[in-house]
């Protein structure tokens, strides 16, 4: 008996424990492609305009927005492409988790809107600090080539 099954809790319902195992990893990618995906369809805008949040960046106290702006759209769509797909899986989801804690201050705090306004960021950095700290699983690029950040 291998040490995982032997700490494995007791499912209430047996018969859906084959069900859950050749789910789960399915269940995981699905959740990195619609995450990267939606987030270079977010980044998709500022990447067409890479200067268009730089009053909204410097706002914040990111000097000079000219960096930051095209920085924060890069990170959305390419990062964005790159969660998708499984590539450099864990960077990508760092500088996303970085980006939406930025969100999480700008909208919660800076705009006054409190929980009702960040909660989506708080959600969204929730799903992309999941990815980087566990990586992509067996269907990603990373591990078509054999290695993860």
């Amino acid at each position: 008996m291998s040490n995982a099954s032997a700490t494995a809790p007791r499912l209430i319902v047996p018969a859906l424990g084959r069900l859950y195992a050749t789910l789960g990893e399915s269940a995981e990618t699905l959740m990195r492609l619609a995450a990267g995906l939606l987030l270079a369809t977010h980044g998709y805008g500022k990447i067409l305009d890479p200067f268009g949040a730089s009053g909204m960046v410097e706002s914040l106290g990111f000097y000079p927005g000219v960096f930051w702006s095209p920085l924060l759209a890069a990170t959305e769509f390419f990062g964005g492409i790159l969660i998708a797909i499984g590539l450099l899986t864990r960077p990508a989801a760092v500088a996303a988790t970085i980006v939406l804690a930025v969100t999480i201050y700008f909208h919660g705090i800076a705009q006054g809107q409190g929980l009702a306004g960040a909660e989506k960021s708080i959600l969204w950095a929730t799903i992309t600090l999941f990815f980087a700290i566990r990586g992509a699983n067996s269907q990603s690029v990373d591990a078509r080539l054999g290695r993860q950040f």
